[in-house]
Formats: structure tokens, C-alpha cells, sequence
């Protein structure tokens, strides 16, 4: 009760102290509001033209965040809980976004849609990558599969990649060590290695991007037992990217990449089948290749993003089990600007999915799509959008959203009120249908309606404060009992969240959020009603910086397999700090993280440990 205290009172400290900070800040001004948000319509427009509250991690805010993953970094935003994220590093990971979980989570690489058909949520595994690639992430919470498709129910993950240097040569080095130990063995040993090299440049029209890293941890045992062994983790990533700007309306990217991970992992051993240390392992890799030529003319321009996935996932355990898939999508788009206040996109997204089990199977799906913005003079905007999912075993199904907002122009910064309402398709997947547990070829889709209200307030000295409501009612929600089938009551998934970013006093900023999330009338595993991050950060010069990161999780239920009873987990409260120096006329950086600082005991999920206090230290050369 104490700590739950002291993490609410820090939340409202933050809070209160948006008042005071209107007279500590500095003259200069931070220009949020010029600020660019993509993902929610594929259209660059301002933040105060978006009728979403986008989060934008920028480049600057991941090298903040060095040593982290990148489920790490993504875990500290509002309305999102990534379980698995705080154990064993090859613990499988859950996207709990506003309530949902992995099959309602898109993520996208380079606007490209990426994901496992032989995964039982269809999902991307974010183990396989590597934060060091990244240029930036948008995310957009809510339903958005009138521009994303299936799946793109509760949140859309777009990552964008680094992209070539304007030099003929440049190059990166990063290297990361540090300790992977529980909280009732500091023994401080180097347990964790993570490097890093690329080569990038332009050379007249060519550009090239090459990447390569590496990631290795041991010391940390899956189970949490008397005696727990150690679960090793090991990734290997390796990138290529070439592009050609043939002229100002040309231009083609081409780009292959192959990603393996393996891990220990801890089993249900017969015939007890109560989880515990066991020799099992898990390997996944996946090799992705594709091309994206883009055409400009005036006013508009017409995109293809193509790419092809192939996977291999082997689990080796009492129920070993193989897995072999591949997909190909395609999503051919025309972007065109009728003049400055109308912005519309037609387009055709196609994915071919297959997987085998006992006998291949496999689904296509051809959805065409429209999106309209309007972006008004008087402050009026609107997002609006329609598609029919074409689905080659469930027919065609129309979802479409309508997305308003207003925006108060200030003095110094603007209002905005929003709102949306949104309808999401979920097909099935070839796991739950023919996959090794519990298939049922009988499954119906899930269909979600999605409603959002909110209001942002956005100040060019460096103050963003926002709020919005959350609704999502379920229909036919795919559940797990003895084996998959529709719940045949329909559910409903309310909550709310708070941001605030503030600039104190001279480069020294704070941002908190808050996520209120509840299943009206029932239980969610490992869903915290109450979720609290804040983070202070102090930038001396461009040289030093230095953060204090704070994140509170409230109580969670689980499920006790050797009992199949629920049990409560408790709420918990991490410390997180990091520091970097830079050197050498800022070409190289030192910087060292301490996570969990006060050594916190607790579970994250049953019968699985969790990292204790943990220190990495890293270096950064750029050429």
C-alpha cells in the first residue's frame, strides 16, 4: 500500500507541477506543434491536424534509451503493457494493448505489414529485433483497419528503419555489456553482450544501407525454482537496403533481411505438468525480402510495398513441435492531394499466408481501401475510411471509420477535441483453425467497434497534455478452453489515458502517463488495471544526459497451471536510471543504465523470474 502511494504521488507531483513550470520556462521554444505524425492517415500532417494522440518515438529519444529492447522502450508508453518484457530475455512476449492482446496488434516494418502465420496470434515477435536499426516509431492506438486490415484492432506499431547517410561512406559501432541476474543472486557477473555494426552511404543515385548485430545473455533461468539453471539467449540479425532515385519522380528501395533467435526455455514436464527447469529450447528465424518503388507527380504519388517472409520455428521440448510458413503481401497505393485542405488514398492491399501443420494450409486476402482527410481553415478535420475485407474462407466483410477533431487556435499552442468510431475484422488464424492444440476449423471471425473521445492541449514552451476515453465491444472473441472457440457473450474493454510532456526549466523535461484499463463484467489474465510511467530527463549540453525512469504496474491476475486456479499478482514498482557522456566531438558516446535500482521482487507472470538490479555499460561510435 505504501508504494502504491508513493507511485500516485509522484504521478500527481508531476502533474501539479505543470502550473509552476509555466514560470521556469526557458525562452526558447520547443516547437511541438510543428511536429509531423504519419501512421494515422499516410499522410505527413501536423500533430494538431491528427484526430489521434500518436505517440512518435523519435532517434533521438532510442539513443536515450541505449541498452534497452525494444519491447522495453515500447512498454513505457500509455495504454500498452508487453508482458514477458521484464523476465528471462526469450520469454515470449504479450501485447497487451488497451486490453487486447497479440492478434489485434499490426506492426509494421517500413510500412510493410510483417507477421507469423504459423504463430497462434499471427503475429511479428519483436525478440527478432534489433533497437540499434531503428530510426523512429509511431504508434496509433485504437482501430485503424480501414488503412491496416485485419488485425489492426487495438494498435498499429510502425517501425522505421535507418536510412542511408548523405555521404558516400558512413559508419556506426555500438557495444553493450552487462549483468542479467534475479533479485536473490547480485553476483554482478557480465552475462549480456550486444553489438552492433553498420555501413551506409550515397554515391550519385545509389544509396545502401548494411547492418549487422549480435545478442547474447545468460545467468537468468526461465522458472523461478531453489535450484534454476541457466536459459541462454542468442539473436543474430543482418540487414541489407539499397536505393536508387532514378529522378525526382523515381525512386525504388530494395531490402533483404535475416533474423534468427535462439532460446532456453522451461516446460511443463510429464507427468506432472507444473512448469519447471527443463533442458527445452526455442528457435525461430525468419528471412524477408521485398522492394518498394514509389512514383511522384504533381500533387500525388503511387507506392507499391511488396514483400515476401519466410519462417522456421522449432520448439524442442515434451511436445516438440515444427513449424514452416510464408506469406507475401502487397500494398499498391495513390496518394493525392486535391489542394491544401483535401488529402485522399485508393488502394489495394493483397496477402498470401500459408503454413504447415499436419497439411499445409493457407488464406489470401485482396481488400480494397479508401481514406479521406480534411483539413479545414476554421479548425475542423476529418479522417474517414472504408474497407472490404475479402477473405478467401470468410467472404467479404466492410469495416470503416469516421475520425473528427477541432482544434482552438491559442496564443501560444492550440486545443484539440476528438473523437472516432471504428469497426476491425479478425479473421482466424491457420493456427487456431488447423495448428497442434486445440485447433477448430469451425471458428468465426471476431469483429470489434471501437469508440474514442479525448482532448489535447498542446503550448510551444514545451507543455502537451492529453486525455481520451476508450471503448471496445467484442463480438465472437476467440478464447482458449480446451480449445479455441467464440465466447458467445460479447465483451467490452473500457479505460482511460493521461500524458503529459512539460519543460521545467532549462533542458530539463518530464513526461508521465497514466492507463486506466477494465473488462467490463469479467477477467483479463495479466492485465493491470492501473499502469503509471514517468520519466526525467536532464540534457546538460549536447554532450551529457541523463534520465530517471519510474513505471508502476497495478495487481494482475493470473493462472496457476499445476492447479488451474487464479491467482492475484501483486502491483510492483521499478527504477530505472541511465547517463552518457559524449567524447571526441561527439562522435563517440559512453553511457551506462542501471535497471530496477531498488532490486524489486516480484512477478511479472507466474512461476517466472524476473530481472533484479542490473547494470549495463555501452559505447557508440559514429563515422
Amino acid at each position: 500500500m505504501k508504494k502504491k502511494t508513493h507511485v500516485f504521488g509522484l504521478l500527481c507531483i508531476g502533474i501539479s507541477m505543470v502550473g509552476f513550470a509555466q514560470k521556469q520556462i526557458d525562452s526558447t521554444k520547443v516547437q511541438q506543434l510543428d511536429e509531423v505524425v504519419i501512421t494515422d492517415s499516410r499522410f505527413e500532417l501536423k500533430r494538431e491536424n491528427s484526430g489521434k494522440t500518436v505517440i512518435k518515438i523519435s532517434r533521438n529519444e532510442i539513443e536515450n534509451n541505449q541498452g534497452r529492447t525494444i519491447s522495453e522502450l515500447i512498454n513505457s508508453k500509455s495504454g500498452i503493457e508487453i508482458n514477458g518484457s521484464r523476465s528471462a530475455e526469450g520469454n515470449n512476449l504479450g501485447y497487451y494493448v488497451r486490453g487486447g492482446n497479440n492478434r489485434q496488434v499490426l506492426i509494421l516494418i517500413d510500412g510493410i505489414q510483417v507477421n507469423d502465420p504459423s504463430l497462434v496470434s499471427n503475429d511479428f515477435d519483436l525478440r527478432l529485433f534489433d533497437l540499434n536499426t531503428v530510426e523512429s516509431i509511431e504508434i496509433i492506438k485504437g482501430a485503424a483497419s480501414t488503412l491496416y486490415g485485419n488485425g489492426a484492432a487495438t494498435a498499429v506499431i510502425n517501425i522505421t528503419t535507418k536510412k542511408a547517410s548523405s555521404n558516400s561512406i558512413a559508419g556506426s559501432f555500438s557495444s553493450v555489456i552487462g549483468t542479467n541476474q534475479p533479485k536473490n543472486d547480485l553476483n554482478y557477473n557480465v552475462a549480456s553482450f550486444t553489438n552492433n555494426v553498420s555501413v551506409n552511404g550515397s554515391v550519385d543515385k545509389f544509396n545502401y544501407v548494411v547492418s549487422f548485430g549480435n545478442k547474447f545473455v545468460d545467468g537468468l533461468s526461465a522458472a523461478k525454482s531453489e535450484t534454476p539453471e541457466k536459459d541462454s539467449f542468442s539473436r543474430y540479425n543482418t540487414n541489407v537496403s539499397l536505393g536508387y532515385k532514378a529522378s525526382d519522380k523515381l525512386e525504388i528501395t530494395g531490402f533483404a533481411s535475416y533474423d534468427k533467435f535462439k532460446t532456453a526455455i522451461d516446460g511443463f514436464p510429464p507427468p506432472i505438468f507444473a512448469f519447471a527447469d527443463t533442458d527445452d529450447a526455442y528457435i525461430s528465424e525468419q528471412t524477408r525480402f521485398g522492394i518498394a518503388p514509389k512514383f511522384n507527380y504533381n500533387n500525388g504519388s503511387f507506392q507499391v510495398n511488396a514483400a515476401f517472409s519466410k519462417i522456421n520455428r522449432e520448439t524442442i521440448s515434451s511436445f516438440s513441435t515444427t513449424n514452416e510458413a510464408q506469406s507475401f503481401v502487397l500494398d499498391a497505393f495513390n496518394k493525392y492531394i486535391i489542394n491544401d485542405k483535401f488529402y485522399t488514398i485508393i488502394g489495394i492491399n493483397y496477402g498470401e499466408y500459408e503454413s504447415l501443420f499436419n497439411t499445409d494450409e493457407s488464406f489470401t486476402n485482396t481488400d480494397p481501401y479508401l481514406n479521406v482527410v480534411y483539413v479545414s481553415d476554421f479548425g475542423f478535420n476529418l479522417n474517414a475510411g472504408g474497407r472490404l475485407n475479402n477473405h478467401s474462407t470468410y467472404g467479404s466483410h466492410l469495416v470503416y471509420s469516421l475520425n473528427p477533431s477541432y482544434n482552438i487556435k491559442l496564443k501560444e499552442g492550440y486545443t484539440k477535441l476528438f473523437g472516432s468510431y471504428a469497426t476491425s475484422f479478425i479473421a482466424p488464424n491457420l493456427s487456431q483453425l488447423f495448428g497442434f492444440f486445440g485447433p477448430n476449423p469451425d471458428l468465426q471471425p471476431e469483429e470489434n467497434t471501437t469508440t474514442e473521445a479525448g482532448l489535447e492541449f498542446n503550448t510551444k514552451n514545451g507543455l502537451r497534455v492529453n486525455g481520451v476515453y476508450f471503448n471496445r465491444k467484442e463480438e465472437n472473441t476467440i478464447i482458449y478452453t480446451t480449445n479455441y472457440e467464440n465466447a458467445t457473450t460479447e465483451a467490452t474493454v473500457h479505460g482511460f489515458e493521461f500524458e503529459a510532456e512539460l519543460k521545467i526549466i532549462k533542458n530539463l523535461n518530464i513526461s508521465t502517463n497514466y492507463t486506466f484499463t477494465e473488462l467490463k463484467g469479467g477477467l483479463r489474465l495479466r492485465l493491470p488495471k492501473h499502469k503509471v510511467n514517468t520519466s526525467l530527463g536532464y540534457q546538460w549540453n549536447e554532450k551529457n544526459y541523463a534520465s530517471l525512469n519510474y513505471q508502476f504496474v497495478g495487481s494482475r491476475t493470473d493462472l496457476d497451471f499445476s492447479t488451474f486456479e487464479n491467482i492475484e499478482l501483486k502491483a510492483f514498482s521499478l527504477v530505472d536510471f541511465y547517463f552518457s557522456q559524449k567524447l571526441i566531438n561527439t562522435k563517440l558516446k559512453l553511457f551506462i543504465s542501471i535497471a530496477n535500482i531498488f532490486n524489486e521482487d516480484y512477478f511479472e507472470i507466474l512461476g517466472y523470474t524476473t530481472k533484479g538490479r542490473n547494470i549495463n555499460l555501452g559505447l557508440n561510435i559514429n563515422l
